[in-house]
């Protein structure tokens, strides 16, 4: 049976180590602090964003939630992120995304400081992480990291599989595990014989969207599981991309959904947070 990668409790201690660091800012005057633009009313953005300011809250990060209505023009977006570019009692600015379909969120995020960008996402951060310099990690993939490290699982020269190929996991995760001198195939809705790939796999890292896609017959005895997906189903429960019951049996180690690695990104965050005030302190 496999054991249990705990999101919660590890996500809990990144925090508090964040709080630390924001706590010694503090005393020497800057204030660490997060400006967060939302647009629209999307449900589940609105609930993000509603648990990223608790979070803050409880870190000692001074958090700012800029609303825009669903009908916003691009002009007003990009003004609203030049303003926040400027001020200097901001350190990081994250744009919640998916925005909606008439804006432009490729120029939004390309606008963004990219010493502010505390997602990972600007193309200077990005190409940072392509060559290996030292950079702010986009949160997920570096959420998952750090899970795997805590949970011990022997990363150097180990086959990892990363299924899905999305700038904002797939990609990124992939380029983190061959720092960490894994062998890595990335898998995606064209690969050929899915199963077979994956079954070699030390380690496997599901990010694709697809309720329960990855079956036990997928997963070889003993590899160490990381389901990066939330999927909502008909009846309101939430499940990953991982069989999770069936996986379990086969599976050294797995995160469960929820309680994985949901927690571990907002979590990132704050530690994101922090280091870019810690950079505008020196």
């Amino acid at each position: 049976m496999a054991r249990l990668i705990d999101g919660k409790a590890i996500a809990a201690d990144v925090r508090a180590q964040a709080a630390r660091r924001a706590a010694e800012l503090r005393e020497k005057g800057v204030e660490p602090a997060l400006a967060v633009i939302l647009v629209g009313e999307d449900p589940a953005s609105k609930i993000y964003v509603r648990n990223k300011a608790r979070a803050c809250r409880e870190c000692g990060i001074r958090s700012e939630v800029v609303r825009l209505p669903a009908d916003a023009t691009q002009a007003a977006l990009m003004a609203e992120i030049d303003r926040i570019n400027r001020d200097e009692r901001i350190h990081g600015l994250l744009i919640q995304l998916p925005l909606p379909a008439h804006l432009d969120a490729e120029a939004a995020l390309a606008a963004v400081d990219w010493k502010k960008d505390v997602d990972g996402f600007h193309r200077m951060n990005a190409g940072a992480l392509l060559n290996g310099t030292p950079t702010v990690l986009p949160c997920t993939p570096a959420g998952c990291m750090e899970l795997l490290r805590r949970a011990g699982v022997a990363l150097d020269g180990a086959q990892a599989v990363v299924i899905g190929r999305s700038s904002i996991v797939g990609k990124p995760m992939a380029l983190l595990l061959m720092q960490a001198n894994c062998t890595v195939t990335v898998c995606h809705s064209h690969t050929r014989n899915l199963a077979d790939v994956v079954r070699r796999a030390d380690i496997v890292v599901a990010a694709i969207g697809r309720p329960r896609f990855i079956t036990a017959d997928m997963i070889r005895e003993g590899a160490a599981v990381i389901d990066v997906g939330i999927n909502r189903m008909e009846d309101g429960s939430l499940c990953g991309d991982v069989d999770f019951d069936a996986v379990c049996e086969k599976a050294s180690c797995i995160t469960p959904v929820p309680g994985g690695v949901g927690p571990m990104t907002i979590a990132m965050l704050m530690r994101n947070t922090v280091q870019a005030a810690e950079k505008y302190a020196e």
